[in-house]
């Protein structure tokens, strides 16, 4: 990787970082998703920096992958364990980081867990390690904790344009013989649960959509957002309520952008529900892979 390129991936991070902590500051009890989402997304913006993805503010047994909608009145409450994902973009290169916030004080092992498994894989990080290898610190350090890792999430390649590119890895020990190379940029990301099963699912609920690829459609509306999407927000992911805009009308907004799914103009981004019960943790960093071990991007 030459070292224009290099410095473009290490600026990205750090400001997805920023990012990150920015957000996290802002999430407190009584405090409204709606305006932390606005807040976090416009500090890239007038940083010079696009959204990599909307933010995630996922709640108690929520994973991954929720958005405030639009209008959203929902607050949070003082027992809430909080996922802040976030991501910043520029000419293709992107960021992902996560922390998890613990506003009730109680979750504390839960927390510790998913932080301590991603420190523990990123000592293992090298050129040449295997994932499955990478995969069994995580879920060593959860499981001495008492905590089950979610085995159909795990970290993933970062790519220009591509968020989760090739490479995917484990929370456990899955057997993957697949070995990192040097340069390469990937994102560990270990999630914890206290519920009865490692796994999550897709919810019925979904804020956020990618750009699939042009269609005909009839509803007006929906051909105005089509526009829209393939004028601003081609290349990564997109909360509807970015596209209010176009529709001010909340109901509207949300038939045209379904009709948009159905014809295969969108693929959605449902929330991941934890099965089983329980709470989720979640800590993610991104790391550049080198010949003796990695460089966290993300601070």
């Amino acid at each position: 990787m030459d070292e224009n390129n290099l410095n473009r991936i290490r600026d990205v991070g750090t400001i997805s970082y920023r990012a990150l902590l920015n957000a996290k500051a802002l999430v407190k009890p009584g405090a409204k998703l709606l305006d932390i989402a606005s807040a976090a997304e416009k500090f890239l913006l007038d940083s010079g920096y696009t959204c990599a993805f909307p933010l995630n503010l996922s709640v108690n047994s929520e994973a991954a992958h929720y958005s405030p909608a639009v209008a959203d009145e929902k607050v949070f409450g003082d027992k809430d364990i909080v996922k802040v994902d976030f991501g910043a973009a520029k000419d293709g290169i992107l960021g992902d980081c996560a922390v998890t916030v613990d506003l009730s004080g109680e979750n504390g092992k839960l927390v510790e867990a998913s932080e301590q498994a991603l420190a523990d894989a990123i000592a293992t990080v090298k050129a040449g390690v295997k994932v499955s290898e990478i995969g069994k610190e995580i879920a060593n350090a959860i499981e001495s904790r008492g905590f089950k890792p979610i085995e159909n999430l795990g970290g993933h390649g970062v790519g220009e344009h591509d968020l989760h590119s090739k490479i995917f890895i484990p929370n456990f020990d899955n057997g993957d013989d697949t070995e990192l190379e040097e340069g390469e940029v990937i994102a560990i990301e270990p999630f914890a649960t206290s519920g009865k099963k490692g796994l999550v699912t897709d919810s019925d609920v979904c804020e956020i959509y990618g750009f699939a690829g042009p269609v005909q459609v009839r509803n007006p509306d929906a051909r105005k957002v089509l526009d829209e999407i393939m004028n601003k927000y081609s290349s990564e992911p997109f909360a509807v309520r970015w596209l209010s805009n176009v529709i001010p009308e909340k109901f509207k907004l949300y038939v045209a952008v379904k009709e948009l799914w159905r014809s295969g103009a969108l693929t959605p981004y449902p929330m991941l529900i934890g099965l089983g019960g329980g709470n989720v943790s979640q800590a993610e960093a991104e790391l550049l892979v080198t010949r003796d071990g990695c460089e966290v991007l993300t601070k």
